[in-house]
């Protein structure tokens, strides 16, 4: 059974009723709770709580719940929060445009609470299984092991400081993509910290001479990446 005490729920819609209907049924479930009645109100509150699992009404006055979505995907801290489109609308191109922006799932209304609940802790299992599944990032003859912090390229293992570590783990996670050097910086330092331009390619070069220079791409006034196609 699932321990949904600790799992946070944020529900974002412009209907009352259907509010205090979600909340009543996920709260039974006992999982922890909170709601907006409108877009924008809920994109701030997500991004205060970073929920699990955001539930998010598509037609609502003002900002529509595909523009929520779509600006909350571009946060990176809101990387793993799964978020579900409600909507009473059954054209396909709104599922397209929802999953377009970054959508998990899909459901129309009107809302069955027990199937509702059923796809929303088999989402939760997945991320769940994804996140501990993320813990060994194995990749060419490389393995990094997240709980030990520990480095190892074919048989030998690398000592890697803190932010050589951190930067390795971001791109080795998603191979082959480019990273620019602000979501480098905001991923390392977060937004409250100053560094100077030439701080990451300090780090970066470091990082190349321990685990090999054609491991790491740059593309010239773009960023970095992990490329071990070489």
């Amino acid at each position: 059974m699932m321990d949904t005490k600790n799992i946070g729920i944020l529900l974002i819609d412009d209907e009352q009723d259907v509010l205090d209907f979600l909340k009543y049924n996920f709260e039974k479930e006992g999982f922890c709770v909170h709601t907006a009645n409108d877009g924008e109100s809920g994109k701030t509150l997500a991004e205060q709580l970073k929920p699990d699992l955001i539930i998010l009404d598509v037609m609502m006055p003002g900002i529509d719940g595909v523009e929520v979505c779509r600006e909350l995907r571009e946060i990176p801290e809101m990387d793993n929060s799964l978020i579900i489109f409600l909507t009473a609308r059954e054209e396909d191109y709104s599922e397209i445009a929802g999953f377009e922006v970054g959508a998990d799932d899909y459901i129309t209304k009107p809302i069955r609470p027990r199937v509702l609940i059923a796809r929303v802790k088999a989402l939760l299992k997945r991320k769940l299984k994804s996140k501990l599944q993320r813990n060994i990032i194995k990749i060419d003859n490389m393995l990094i092991d997240q709980d030990k912090r520990e480095v190892i390229i074919g048989d030998q293992s690398i000592h890697l400081p803190k932010i050589e570590y951190n930067l390795l783990v971001i791109m080795a996670s998603s191979p082959g993509k480019i990273f620019s050097r602000d979501e480098l910086y905001y991923k390392i330092w977060g937004s409250e910290v100053f560094v100077g331009d030439r701080t990451l390619d300090v780090h970066i070069r470091k990082l190349r001479e321990k685990i090999g220079k054609h491991l790491i791409k740059t593309i010239k006034g773009v960023g970095y990446g992990y490329d071990g196609s070489k």
